[in-house]
């Protein structure tokens, strides 16, 4: 077993026995605790046949939320983006998308948009933040779609004003380009923008939404928009090879994380702010010689925590703290684009509501304690 493999095993199992966390990591549950979860409304309803029953009523209520023509199940968000990236480029007669250089299908895509779909990518901004209106506007060749990931998550979970937001889909049609939202974590923007999910979704033309990275599905994805549209990605959906026999598990646990998550985020929101706020004030009384929380105010219920230490050094000492204290405050941490300095992302979801400010300082300082020089 190598080391990395050890460490891997090693978080899960604090993970399991932790008796408190800010959030359960995405490989603490079990088998058998994610069948559990599955209990269907109606066990005697027919299984879904490529797309139908239970998987048609998830994309009819994703499209009420979101308040669009229809909606897609799709099996990723990979395949979703790429398809709907691709119907806009024959519908636009342009394969330039313009997005941001951190955003998904840049970097965990395997460069799938050049190599599957023949589409080319330029940026608005190489810099750690959402792109301007007038960057947008200012992009030296013609695009088709201008493509926003809401949030971006390599920068820190970043949203855009509403103002700015406005400005970006409207330096967009001013280019006569269509707007795709990557919002894989759209679910959670509702508290910063201070609008409802339908009049966010409805500045784009095109809206992805993950089911498990904020709603604690076990996989899946959907593409939303216009009639047209989405009938043209379920043709290329098909070809992709998303045309799946059965997808009942993914849709029920979809439809639990809208009916038991979605409600619950703006407390997850108002709660990682806290625990931010906490963590800063902490660190700021600690021998620790530098940090940043990215955002100083989460924009979700996600955020960066920057240190200048190695990774593995850091990812130990949250180890050994969740090992000995029963506390996890940190787990796996990754080195940053600056030398010597080292990033890891908090999540707040139900677990940490209870959290307090004292809470955040303690787990802090057990760590800390245990960060061996």
């Amino acid at each position: 077993m190598t080391n990395d493999e050890d460490l891997a095993k090693r978080l899960v199992a604090a993970g399991r026995a932790a008796e408190r966390t800010l959030s359960s990591g995405g490989r603490d549950a079990t088998v058998g605790e994610l069948l559990a979860g599955l209990a269907a409304p109606d066990p005697d309803e027919p299984a879904d046949v490529y797309g139908d029953g239970v998987v048609a009523r998830l994309e009819e209520r994703v499209a009420q939320l979101l308040g669009t023509q229809d909606a897609a199940f799709f099996p990723s968000g990979t395949m979703a983006q790429q398809v709907a990236l691709r119907c806009w480029a024959g519908r636009t007669g342009n394969p330039v998308v313009a997005l941001h250089p951190a955003s998904h299908p840049e970097l965990w895509e395997g460069g799938a948009l050049s190599v599957v779909s023949g589409l080319r990518t330029v940026h608005p901004t190489k810099e750690p933040r959402q792109p301007s209106a007038e960057e947008v506007a200012d992009l030296a060749e013609p695009f088709g779609t201008l493509m926003l990931e809401l949030p971006l998550r390599e920068a820190g979970f970043l949203l855009p004003t509403w103002e700015e937001l406005e400005a970006l889909v409207g330096a967009a049609r001013d280019r006569d380009a269509v707007v795709h939202f990557d919002g894989a974590r759209l679910w959670e923007s509702t508290v910063h923008f201070g609008r409802p999910l339908e009049e966010i979704a409805g500045l784009a033309d095109s809206v992805y939404v993950s089911f498990y990275k904020s709603l604690g599905g076990l996989s899946g994805a959907a593409l939303a928009g216009s009639s047209s549209l989405i009938a043209e990605a379920r043709v290329w959906r098909h070809r992709y090879g998303g045309q799946v026999f059965r997808q009942f598990p993914q849709a029920l646990s979809a439809l639990d994380g809208l009916e038991r998550e979605l409600p619950r985020l703006p407390s997850y929101v108002a709660q990682a702010r806290e625990v931010a706020a906490a963590l800063g004030e902490a660190l700021a009384g600690s021998p620790v010689p530098w940090f940043r929380i990215n955002p100083e105010t989460p924009h979700t219920h996600q955020f960066q925590v920057w240190l200048p230490y190695g990774a593995d050094r850091l990812t130990e000492a949250g180890v050994r703290t969740a090992e000995e204290t029963g506390t996890v405050l940190f787990r796996r941490w990754s080195p940053a684009p600056v030398p010597g300095v080292s990033v890891t992302e908090l999540t707040v979801t139900a677990a940490g509501l209870d959290w307090s400010a004292q809470d955040v300082h303690e787990a802090l300082k057990a760590f800390l304690t245990r960060l061996d020089p």
